[in-house]
């Protein structure tokens, strides 16, 4: 086993800890394991410059094979750790064999949240998480055809513009009163709910669902208000949840998300964590956060690395995000959640505006909508006063 180090997860978190590693001089055996049999690849594009078919699947690669060759980082791609015995620190993979470590990093990501409905197993009825999803999806989206979309989320609107320009009807059907209501506040809601509309997307605000219905393939989509939806292929997009079962299997602490200090250690001093799966302290917003982003994913990767080369920093963010939906870019610094105050600046109807968040008279967060020059303001003025944070006019 020597110094062996392996990362379980080779997705955005799990190749920056590999990246970072050897870039930092570290020289110990590193293997990186990963369930798919793509090597580490950017899942943002999946929900929109990938499934409209505008870039293929060797764009997504965040490294051309070489790179893990040449940096003597052994790759175990197409299999999946089943166990972690923590006693003889070892890992069992589905293939049936074993791997020894003396350092473990858990990157195990999220899934898309299941609705368990009656009907949600028949064929046309997916989710949208790896290069597999979109190419099930693509196959539905051949020929013009009728796309339901289950939750007015990031993922959902993204999917419904794609589907749109690509000449589908879409109905987005959402069971709360506004689209991102979790993430946005009401003004932007209504812009991008706007937005779709003038796209043609058929928007179902405070509808339930209650079901699938069809024979082999989805058919429709059934209301709670007892309408059947027509529809060829039906996208659920309801969130989703972090894929903690084989750190609470073997024992570690988990919480909506693997629990890590400020260096990305579990509660086992020989396994970190880091990415969406985990959640951990975050003295910026007084409370503990999962974050599901690439932002986090590449830095709390980093200070994983930093920790097992002997150079910890307390790992506490601003977070940030994105996402496009036709031609307008949301991006978004900090947490909103718990705001007292929302301000807007600018005129939504330009397209080109932003809102500011406030806790108690301090920046929380901010989104801006194609207004990129807060939105690089803003990642520097998380926690000042409106005054100090020096935001640009509209």
């Amino acid at each position: 086993m020597q110094d062996s180090l392996v990362i379980v997860g080779a997705g955005q978190a799990g190749a920056q800890v590999a990246q970072s590693l050897r870039a930092a001089g570290f020289e110990a055996p590193i293997t990186l394991v990963g369930d798919e049999p793509h090597p580490p690849y950017q899942r943002p594009p999946l929900s929109k410059k990938h499934l409209a078919g505008e870039i293929d699947d060797d764009a997504l690669h965040l490294r051309p094979a070489a790179f893990y060759q040449q940096n003597r980082i052994d790759c175990r791609f197409g299999v999946a750790v089943e166990a972690i015995d923590r006693a003889a620190h070892t890992l069992r993979l589905s293939d049936g064999s074993q791997l020894a470590y003396a350092k473990l990093v858990i990157c195990t990501g999220t899934r898309p949240r299941a609705l368990p409905l009656p009907g949600a197993g028949l064929e046309g009825v997916v989710t949208l998480r790896t290069i597999a999803d979109v190419e099930a999806m693509r196959a539905r989206l051949a020929a013009p055809g009728r796309v339901a979309i289950v939750g007015g989320g990031y993922i959902g609107l993204e999917v419904a513009a794609v589907a749109r320009a690509m000449g589908h009807e879409v109905t987005v059907v959402e069971s709360r009163d506004r689209v991102m209501q979790r993430v946005v506040s009401p003004d932007v809601s209504a812009f991008f709910d706007a937005l779709h509309r003038e796209n043609g997307v058929d928007i179902r605000l405070n509808t339930g669902v209650e079901g699938f219905s069809g024979d082999d393939h989805v058919r429709a989509v059934r209301l709670a208000n007892g309408e059947e939806l027509a529809c060829d292929l039906a996208l659920v997009a309801v969130g989703a949840v972090p894929n903690q079962e084989l750190a609470r299997e073997a024992g570690l602490e988990v919480d909506d998300g693997i629990l890590v200090d400020a260096h990305g250690q579990t509660s086992d001093s020989h396994i970190y964590a880091a990415g969406d799966c985990t959640r951990f302290l975050s003295a910026r917003y007084g409370r503990s956060i999962r974050l599901e982003s690439v932002q986090n994913a590449i830095d709390q990767a980093k200070a994983v690395a930093a920790a097992l080369t002997g150079a910890a920093t307390d790992y506490d963010p601003v977070p940030w995000f994105w996402s496009d939906q036709y031609a307008i870019k949301l991006q978004i610094a900090g947490l909103s959640q718990g705001h007292d105050t929302a301000l807007t600046v600018g005129d939504p109807a330009a397209q080109s505006f932003y809102v500011v968040y406030l806790s108690q008279g301090r920046i929380a967060a901010v989104d801006s909508i194609n207004h990129p020059r807060s939105h690089m303001m803003a990642r520097r003025a998380i926690g000042k006063t409106y005054e100090e944070g020096l935001l640009p006019p509209a």
